[in-house]
């Protein structure tokens, strides 16, 4: 198996469960569950492929995605009161898949021709964005712009995968260390709030 089709497979189903779980925590029905599932995996990809003109855009060129998304976001509802139990099941879902994404949207725009800050720029479009979606549907100030370090946690690895392939390191290795490395960060942030500097008095904002 094409080792970016299982990254892509595995980012597909950890956003599709994040997606899930939120909607369940905002008490959607179940169709709700399942747009929010596959916003939150598709999202960002769809807003990538739009950008650089490559349509259809993938998910409709790849039934295996929605597959993915419909089977994870049942299975989320069938199995949530369960998993729920587990408090960091949502987060590390969504780390997950914050690595995962990161990575697809690179290859694309490797696959382009595209300058190494733009194919950064667009793994981390494809790793936030359906999540800035989703949190805008949920009336939300989206995540990305408001907590701990997550965008910049791709900023990061994307950096750090074009450093390892100009040291000649194998091409599967350092989407594998790198990605390790943006889920690792995110772990960090939260567990220790760290963020980027707010620009503003705390105790007189709005």
């Amino acid at each position: 198996m094409d080792f970016l089709y299982l990254i892509d497979i595995l980012g597909t189903f950890a956003f599709a469960v994040s997606g899930a779980f939120f909607a369940m925590e905002k008490k959607l029905d179940p169709f709700g569950v399942l747009i929010l599932s596959f916003i939150t995996a598709i999202g960002g990809g769809t807003l990538r492929d739009m950008m650089i003109g490559d349509l259809p855009v993938g998910w409709l060129r790849n039934p295996t995605a929605t597959i993915v998304i419909f089977s994870s976001a049942i299975a989320s509802m069938f199995f949530g009161s369960f998993i729920r139990k587990f408090n960091m099941i949502l987060f590390v879902f969504d780390a997950l898949g914050l690595g995962l994404f990161t990575f697809i949207g690179i290859e694309k725009g490797i696959q382009m021709n595209f300058s190494i800050g733009v194919s950064i720029a667009l793994g981390t479009i494809t790793a936030c964005f359906g999540g800035v979606i989703r949190d805008v549907i949920l009336n939300t100030v989206p995540l990305v712009f408001r907590k701990e370090i997550y965008a910049l946690a791709s900023i990061i690895g994307g950096l750090l995968y074009f450093l390892f392939l100009k040291f000649g390191i194998d091409n599967d290795l350092a989407k594998i260390v790198c990605i390790l490395v943006i889920f690792v960060i995110r772990i960090i942030a939260v567990r220790f709030h760290l963020g980027l500097p707010r620009f503003y008095n705390r105790d007189n904002r709005a």
